[in-house]
């Protein structure tokens, strides 16, 4: 090899080293750059919500409950989230109380110390903003004032960047948005029978009254869907999926009581999301209940999944 070769062979090999170093720095400029840009947008998407009504459970636009409004928000702005406190909390990225950045969900207890139990958005410059159940509205709040309430911080943005895959699969059909849409429908649908009496062994047949799992059969075929009659029967069909990862239209099977050892199962509801189920019973009829952390929760056998994936 000559000394004119060796020195072109080595310029070349400087150059390639130089542009695959220059390529992984733009690659990392270009995430950042795109959390960046999320960020933004999901600060300015929550300040424009402060003055909303709150309201248990919801999840926008006009009200919002404490996990609706970070489900709202980042949906708004392209980004799947689960849609309670317990389930955000338990997932995403852990970000210490000093090193949160803007978009970041920010979680807190009364007690500061326990499970989570009202969570916000945290928004730059010591502020986050959260639905308050005390004042009825979203509200702005001071973040360093709330560090003896604090319980950890979660971050979606970068999670949501790393989960991106780097083609797109154009061959698998979006079965997850369709079953949202279904799951949505089938909420609609029992919403519309609030208030409806509970009758023990109600008949199918009518709409006048419902028990548990009437009411399950009646609002899951109005979607399209046709179950058994009763609630046993209806717990031998569908998917078995654990609480862990329990969605929206999941039908949730319980035993008489917490205390009973029996696992014989005497309820049906639907779980509806926000950490609350639909269901019919006793003198509220047809209603909402919250589920986490409640005997309803505690006397659980199983959960099946009836929505086609």
């Amino acid at each position: 090899m000559t000394k004119r070769d060796w020195v072109m062979k080595s310029t070349i090999a400087v150059m390639l080293s130089t542009s695959l170093l220059m390529g992984g720095q733009v690659g990392q400029a270009a995430a950042y750059s795109q959390d960046s840009v999320k960020s933004e947008e999901i600060v300015k998407l929550t300040k424009s919500l402060v003055g909303k009504d709150y309201k248990y459970g919801a999840e926008g636009p006009k009200s919002f409950g404490s996990a609706g409004l970070a489900t709202y928000v980042y949906g708004q702005a392209g980004i799947k989230i689960q849609d309670t406190i317990s389930e955000l909390y338990s997932k995403g990225t852990k970000v210490s109380r000093t090193a949160v950045k803007p978009g970041d969900l920010v979680f807190f207890s009364s007690s500061g110390n326990g499970k989570p139990t009202f969570m916000g958005i945290y928004v730059g410059n010591d502020q986050f903003i959260y639905s308050s159940q005390s004042k009825g509205e979203v509200v702005v709040k001071k973040y360093s004032a709330y560090k003896n309430k604090f319980l950890g911080a979660r971050s979606y943005l970068s999670a949501e960047s790393a989960a991106k895959p780097t083609t797109p699969d154009s061959s698998k059909p979006d079965q997850d948005a369709k079953a949202s849409a279904l799951a949505d429908k089938v909420i609609k649908i029992g919403e519309k029978y609030m208030g409806t009496p509970y009758k023990f062994g109600s008949s199918k047949n009518t709409t006048k009254t419902f028990d548990c799992s009437s009411f399950t059969q009646r609002v899951f075929k109005e979607a399209g869907i046709e179950l058994p009659r009763d609630s046993r029967q209806q717990s031998t069909v569908g998917k078995t999926v654990s609480l862990k990862n329990l969605k929206k239209g999941d039908l949730i099977f319980m035993k008489a009581s917490v205390k009973t050892s029996s696992d014989r199962i005497t309820h049906v509801a639907i779980y509806a999301g926000n950490g609350k189920i639909l269901h019919t019973y006793g003198k509220p009829g047809v209603t909402y209940s919250k589920f986490f952390d409640t005997n309803w929760e505690r006397r659980v056998v199983k959960v099946k999944r009836v929505i086609p994936e």
